[in-house]
């Protein structure tokens, strides 16, 4: 089994780690009601994408019925 025969350093080792980081995730605005939602993706809050009705809520199905 090979073993290291020096200790890595600190600065040696926070190189090799320098693109371990925590991103935040891209958000845009929804273009009906404003809010912030990630792109390309369903609104969360009124369920239209690209202007279209996605989402439909079972309580509204069922009173349009």
């Amino acid at each position: 089994m090979a073993v290291p025969k020096k200790k890595t350093s600190r600065y040696r080792k926070g190189k090799r780690r320098s693109h371990y980081y925590l991103m935040l995730p891209s958000l845009s605005r929804c273009s009906r009601c404003g809010k912030a939602c990630r792109p390309h993706a369903i609104c969360d809050a009124c369920g239209y994408y690209a202007g279209k009705r996605v989402l439909v809520d079972l309580g509204e199905e069922a009173s349009a019925s």
